[in-house]
């Protein structure tokens, strides 16, 4: 009786350790492929964080690549009447800092921040 139970242990625990590995492989293949070498993520978004300060948000943003990037602070207030904000957008060159700053009247619910790649108008 006891190897009888002790196989069907066995066996019930391969067959839980394959359905694992099914579960698994079926993630992974799921997933998206990773990028080709060579290819790379635009280099011209700045590196940001930010700091809440009761009402007040500051976003801190550095750019150590050699593209321009054009970065926005939103802020989106806690209270229905505060009135929602979106900051200037701010050019921030290579090697270059950016501080951007926005408020509530009240408490602050969610912050982000936007990139673009900044266009050269020189000459339209």
């Amino acid at each position: 009786m006891r190897a009888r139970h002790r196989r069907v242990v066995g066996i019930a625990s391969a067959a839980v350790l394959l359905a694992g590995t099914a579960a698994v492989l079926a993630e992974v293949r799921a997933a998206p492929a990773p990028a080709a070498r060579g290819e790379q993520p635009p280099a011209y978004e700045a590196t940001c964080r930010t700091a809440v300060d009761g009402s007040r948000v500051t976003a801190y943003c550095h750019n150590p690549y050699p593209g321009t990037d054009r970065v926005r602070l939103h802020v989106e207030c806690d209270a229905w009447w505060d009135v929602d904000s979106d900051s200037a957008p701010a050019d921030v060159g290579p090697t270059e800092y950016a501080e951007l700053s926005g408020r509530c009247w009240k408490d602050v619910r969610a912050v982000w921040l936007t990139h673009q790649p900044a266009t050269d108008s020189a000459g339209t």
